[in-house]
C-alpha cells in the first residue's frame, strides 16, 4: 500500500531530478557561448537601463528600443543593479533566461499532471507519465539551444505555459481554484510583457481551441471540462487581469507624446515584418521532431496517430494533444516569417505525446508476451543512439584542438564508447526503457559537456591573432576618449565596447562634422591610411572619410 508520505517523498525526488536535468542543461558551460545579435540588442537596452536610463522607455546605443516589450531586458537590468552596469559576466546575464528555461520545465510538469490526471494508465504508476514528459522536455535540443540565450523567447514561452497550467488547475479546482486563476493571469500579463501576442497566438489558442473541442476526451464523455459555471467568471476575470498588465506598457507609450508617434511607427513595422522579414515556405516547421534532439525516433513515432493513439492514448489524452500540436503548427505556418526559435510552442504538445509513447513501451515491455512493434520501436532507437554516440569521437576529431590527441578527445570518446556499448548490447539481449532512458539522458549530458568544441568549431575560419573591441576597450589609452562609429555598428560590437557607440556626426548633406579632440573611430571595412603601397580594395580608406582628415588618422 502507498502511503501518503510515500507519495510526497516521491513526488520531491522528482522534483529534485527536474530541478538537476533543468539546471544542467541550462547551466553547464553558460558564459561561454559568444553573444548573439538578439542577446546584444537585450544586454544593450539593460545595461543602459541599469546605468541610469529609462525603465519604461528604453533605449538600445542611445536610440529608442520600442519593438519588444521590456520584462526580459527589466531581467537583465536587475542582475546588472547587482553586479555593477560594466559587468559583462555572460553566466551572470543568462541567469534570467535559465530560470525561466528551469519554470518552463515545471510548468510543463504541472500542467501534464493536470491533463493526466483522471487516465486510466494513472492508477499504474500516478504522476510518472508526467515527470517522463518533464524529462523530456529539459533534455531536449530546442529548449537547450533557445533557453540558454538572454532574449525574449524564452520567457514569454515560459510564462503562457505557466498561465495555461494555473488557469487549468483553477478551473477544474472546485475549491481554492481563485488563486490559481490570480496566478494564470499574473504569468498571462508576464508572458504578453516579455514578446506582445505571440505566444498567446502559438500556446494558449491552439490548445484553449483543442481542449473545449471533441477532441478533449472529457467532452466526448460527457464529463465536466470546468468545475462548473461559476469558475467561468473566474477564468474570464484572469484572462482580463492578464490583458490588463500586457497591454499596460504599450497603452503607457502611447500616451507620451514624445514616444507614441515612434512607437506606433515600430508597431507597424513589427506587424510588416511578419510577411517581409525571413520569409520561408509553410513548410518550413515541418521537421520539428527532430528538434527533440536525442527524443526523435519517439517523436516520430508518436505522430503516427492511428498506431500511436492506441497504445499512448491509455496514458496522455492523446487526441487532444495531437489537436493542439497540429494547430499550433498550422498557425506558425501560416506566418511567413519564420525561424526555428519560433518552433518553441511546438514542444509541448510533441513531448506530451512522446511520453505518453514511452510510458506504454515501459509497460508493455513488462509483459511476457510484448507488443511485437513495442519491441522493434525500441530496438531502433537503442541503434540509433548507438551509432550518434560512435559517429560523435569521429566529428569530435574533426574540431582545431579537439582530436585525437588532446586528452578531452579520449575522455569523449571513452564516454560515448560506453553509451554505444550498453545501448547495443540492451537492443540485442534485453529490451527495457530504463537503461535506454539513461542512456539518451548520458548522450545528452556529454554533448552538453563538450560544448566549448562546437563554439570552435564556429569560429574556426576566425583571423588568428585578430584583435576584437574588446581589446580596445582595455586600452588605457583609448579608455578616456569619446567613440563613435563610421556606420551604424552592429549590436554585438556595442555590446563589447561596453558603451554607447552613435554615429559621427553628420551636417545637413550627410559630410562628416569635426569633433572637438581625439575620439575612436570604428569602422566596418578595414581600413589602412597613411601608405602609398598597392594594397587590397578591402583594405582602402572608408570613402566616406574625408581626404584631409586621412593624415591625422592612427590605427
Amino acid at each position: 500500500m502507498i502511503t501518503r508520505n510515500t507519495r510526497a517523498a516521491v513526488r520531491w525526488a522528482r522534483a529534485l531530478s527536474l530541478l538537476l536535468l533543468a539546471a544542467g542543461a541550462g547551466l553547464l558551460h553558460l558564459g561561454r557561448a559568444p553573444v548573439t545579435l538578439m542577446e546584444a540588442r537585450n544586454f544593450v537596452a539593460a545595461r543602459e537601463m541599469a546605468g541610469g536610463g529609462a525603465w519604461l522607455i528604453p533605449t538600445m546605443n542611445g536610440a529608442l528600443r520600442l519593438a519588444k516589450p521590456p520584462l526580459p531586458t527589466w531581467a537583465v537590468a536587475t542582475v546588472l543593479r547587482a553586479a555593477g552596469p560594466d559587468s559583462q559576466n555572460l553566466f551572470l546575464l543568462r541567469l534570467p533566461a535559465v530560470l525561466l528555461l528551469t519554470l518552463l520545465v515545471f510548468f510543463f510538469w504541472g500542467l501534464a499532471r493536470e491533463l493526466t490526471r483522471n487516465l486510466p494508465g494513472e492508477a499504474e504508476a500516478p504522476g510518472r507519465t508526467a515527470w517522463l514528459g518533464a524529462v523530456i522536455l529539459a533534455s531536449s535540443l530546442l529548449l537547450i539551444t533557445v533557453g540558454r540565450e538572454g532574449q525574449w523567447d524564452i520567457f514569454a514561452n515560459s510564462l503562457m505555459l505557466g498561465a495555461l497550467w494555473a488557469l487549468l488547475r483553477g478551473g477544474q479546482r472546485p475549491v481554492g481554484g481563485g488563486r490559481w486563476l490570480l496566478l494564470g493571469g499574473l504569468l498571462l500579463g508576464g508572458s504578453l510583457l516579455s514578446k506582445g501576442p505571440v505566444a498567446l497566438y502559438a500556446i494558449l489558442l491552439p490548445f484553449a481551441a483543442a481542449f473545449f473541442s471533441p477532441l478533449n476526451p472529457r467532452r466526448r464523455a460527457g464529463g465536466a471540462q470546468i468545475q462548473g459555471r461559476r469558475r467561468w467568471p473566474g477564468l474570464l476575470l484572469a484572462v482580463a487581469l492578464g490583458l490588463s498588465i500586457g497591454l499596460a506598457w504599450p497603452a503607457y507609450l502611447a500616451l507620451q507624446h514624445e514616444v507614441g508617434p515612434a512607437a506606433l511607427a515600430v508597431a507597424r513595422t513589427e506587424v510588416s515584418s511578419w510577411a517581409e522579414r525571413h520569409s520561408r515556405p509553410f513548410w518550413y516547421y515541418f521537421n520539428f521532431p527532430v528538434f527533440v534532439g536525442v527524443w526523435t525516433p519517439l517523436a516520430l513515432a508518436a505522430l503516427a496517430a492511428p498506431w500511436a493513439n492506441r497504445r499512448a492514448g491509455r496514458y496522455v489524452p492523446y487526441a487532444l494533444g495531437l489537436g493542439w500540436l497540429l494547430l499550433a503548427l498550422l498557425l506558425l505556418s501560416a506566418v511567413p516569417e519564420k525561424k526555428e526559435r519560433y518552433m518553441l510552442p511546438l514542444l509541448p504538445p510533441l513531448v506530451l505525446l512522446a511520453a505518453g509513447l514511452l510510458r506504454y513501451l515501459e509497460t508493455e515491455l513488462r509483459r511476457p508476451a510484448p507488443d511485437p512493434w513495442a519491441r522493434r520501436l525500441l530496438r531502433t532507437w537503442a541503434v540509433l543512439l548507438a551509432l550518434a554516440a560512435l559517429l560523435a569521437p569521429l566529428a569530435l576529431s574533426r574540431v582545431p584542438g579537439y582530436g585525437p590527441s588532446p586528452p578531452v578527445f579520449w575522455a569523449a570518446a571513452a564516454g560515448f564508447g560506453l553509451v554505444a556499448a550498453g545501448v547495443g548490447w540492451l537492443s540485442a539481449h534485453r529490451l527495457r526503457v530504463a537503461p535506454l532512458l539513461a542512456g539518451a539522458l548520458a548522450t545528452t549530458g556529454l554533448a552538453l559537456a563538450l560544448l566549448p568544441a562546437f563554439f570552435a568549431w564556429k569560429n574556426r575560419r576566425s583571423e588568428p591573432g585578430l584583435r576584437t573591441i574588446a581589446d580596445l576597450r582595455a586600452n588605457p589609452a583609448l579608455r578616456g576618449l569619446p567613440w563613435y562609429g563610421l556606420e551604424d555598428p552592429p549590436m554585438e560590437q556595442v555590446w563589447a565596447a561596453g558603451r554607447r557607440l552613435p554615429r559621427w556626426p553628420r551636417g545637413a548633406d550627410s559630410r562628416l562634422l569635426p569633433v572637438a579632440g581625439p575620439a575612436v573611430v570604428l569602422s566596418r571595412p578595414p581600413a589602412r591610411p597613411g601608405t602609398r603601397q598597392p594594397v587590397p580594395p578591402r583594405f582602402t580608406l572608408p570613402a566616406a572619410l574625408p581626404a584631409a582628415w586621412r593624415s591625422r588618422v592612427r590605427l
